[in-house]
């Protein structure tokens, strides 16, 4: 790989993967996108473009695939609806139904063959050009009051190079994740990623650092991402191109990572979809009270509140 200096430009431009199938929760993603599951009466997708929209990210390029026209037809507007509002007078719903419509300037390019993420990041090397750029996974929700990708932006733009999010898992769990050996540096939530590892066996991991879903990238990644050779079940990984470059730092710039200890909601299968659902359900203003309350009642009298 020949030596790419690691960009200083602005991160203005935001990769949102959703292309995957959504297997985990068929039947209802047969001809829905998992991304288009609500969680409260918001589809998924629109929190993590909303979380882009808050970190000054206006131009965003979500990688699809086929039967992925709702996300499109989401972020658009939708006049007949519009107008039926309009007319009724119901300007509440009316608000919800355009809220979606403004967040950033949305573009779509198909994925194709499902090759991994890695394939789905380079995907977005035409668009994204010689800039850094983030990329938001949709399975990770982070709670807005905690702005995580605010703050990789402000280490990146410091630092250079690429940034990860990490999270203290359980030794037990590092084998679900990607896995970050690390350095301490000055800052006490930002550590040197020296290597990363793919879902290691606990006896090998080199931490209990896990990556979640959210990335600041140096565009040299684009590079190691050609470069990189499909793994198991022939996708490639983009922990296996970040590897490259945490490991060889005259190409792209160093990695960071910023340690997160805010409020993270797992959709990425059905037990944590619910968790999600229900805490997001509990901390509404205007579901909250009357929810919270049902809830205490329905654990009473099922017994569950004993098993707590």
């Amino acid at each position: 790989m020949t030596r790419t200096p690691p960009s200083t430009r602005a991160v203005t431009k935001a990769v949102i993967p959703a292309a995957g199938l959504g297997t985990r929760f068929l039947p209802a993603t047969k001809a829905t996108p998992k991304e288009m599951l609500p969680i409260v009466d918001k589809p998924a997708i629109q929190y993590v473009v909303e979380e882009a929209a808050a970190a000054g990210l206006g131009d965003m390029l979500v990688i699809t695939g086929r039967n992925k026209r709702p996300l499109e037809d989401h972020f658009d507007r939708n006049l007949e609806l519009e107008q039926a509002l309009l007319n009724k007078g119901d300007h509440e719903r009316l608000a919800k139904a355009q809220e979606s419509n403004g967040l950033a300037t949305l573009h779509y390019v198909r994925q194709g063959d499902p090759r991994g993420l890695g394939h789905a990041v380079l995907c977005a090397a035409p668009h994204v050009g010689e800039e850094p750029f983030a990329v938001l996974l949709g399975d990770d929700l982070i709670d807005p009051r905690d702005p995580l990708l605010t703050r990789m932006v402000d280490v990146q733009q410091r630092e250079g190079g690429s940034v990860v999010a990490l999270m203290e898992v359980e030794p037990s769990q590092i084998h679900l994740y990607g896995c970050a050996a690390v350095h301490n540096t000055a800052h006490p939530d930002v550590v040197h990623v020296t290597d990363l590892v793919e879902k290691p066996d606990p006896a090998d991991a080199p931490s209990n650092y896990a990556i979640i879903g959210r990335y600041v990238l140096d565009p040299a990644v684009f590079e190691a991402l050609r470069e990189t050779a499909p793994g198991r079940g022939g996708e490639i990984q983009l922990t296996d191109a970040l590897q490259q470059l945490a490991t060889s730092e005259e190409i792209g710039g160093p990695v960071h990572g910023v340690i997160f200890k805010g409020r993270r909601y797992d959709t990425g299968d059905r037990g944590d979809y619910l968790r999600a659902i229900v805490q997001l359900a509990c901390e509404r203003e205007d579901l909250g009270p009357q929810f919270r309350a049902w809830l205490g009642r329905y654990a009473t009298e099922t017994g569950l509140s004993a098993l707590a």
